[in-house]
């Protein structure tokens, strides 16, 4: 009968807890504490403010949720469930599924991911142990759904803007099931 107890106790140990953290209407702010830095020195969620707390985007904060790791309250310090999470998160940012489908995905495969709003792209992804401030990204990513419509305007846009921040284009086709299939454009000299 001891053993059990014994295997019962190391096992709690193992088991982590969640970070706290606190739902604002576009970011998501954890609790001062170790653990919540590590997202930010582990895998490089988020941003680490003067006061110690870490800023996730939504797209962070519903990924670390989704992995067991993060509990989110919201002012009230009602539990956010990630039903509501998402729905909240729909109201600011009306793509967000499509768009967290893709982080999600790119997340999956090792890769780090973060916002490209200044290279006029939704993400840049960078490549397999490159961290931000390390090196360059290596791709501008557009989340699409499958059914979405895009000009010859728009797609020239998309592969200039890459072009001219020397990364590479990739388009994130989204379907309804929430797979997403990658297309890597280039420019090319004929």
């Amino acid at each position: 009968m001891p053993k059990k107890t014994v295997k019962k106790k190391s096992q709690a140990k193992k088991k982590k807890k969640k970070v706290k953290a606190t739902l604002t209407m576009e970011r998501v702010l954890t609790e001062i504490s170790n653990d919540a830095h590590e997202f930010y020195n582990q895998s490089r969620f988020g941003s680490v403010l003067e006061d110690g707390k870490v800023q996730l985007s939504l797209l962070e904060a519903l990924y670390l949720m989704e992995r067991g790791k993060l509990l989110i309250k919201d002012y009230r310090k009602k539990k956010v469930s990630f039903d509501e999470f998402i729905k909240k998160a729909k109201r600011v940012e009306p793509n967000f599924w499509i768009r967290y489908c893709v982080f999600k995905d790119i997340r999956d495969r090792g890769y780090i991911i973060k916002t490209a709003l200044k290279f006029g792209a939704d993400f840049r992804v960078y490549d397999r142990g490159v961290k931000p401030g390390e090196d360059h990204a290596r791709w501008i990513v557009y989340p699409v759904h499958e059914s979405s419509a895009l000009t010859w305007y728009d797609f020239a846009a998309k592969n200039r803007v890459a072009h001219s921040t020397k990364k590479r284009l990739m388009i994130g086709i989204v379907d309804n099931e929430g797979d997403v299939t990658y297309y890597e454009i280039k420019w090319i000299r004929p």
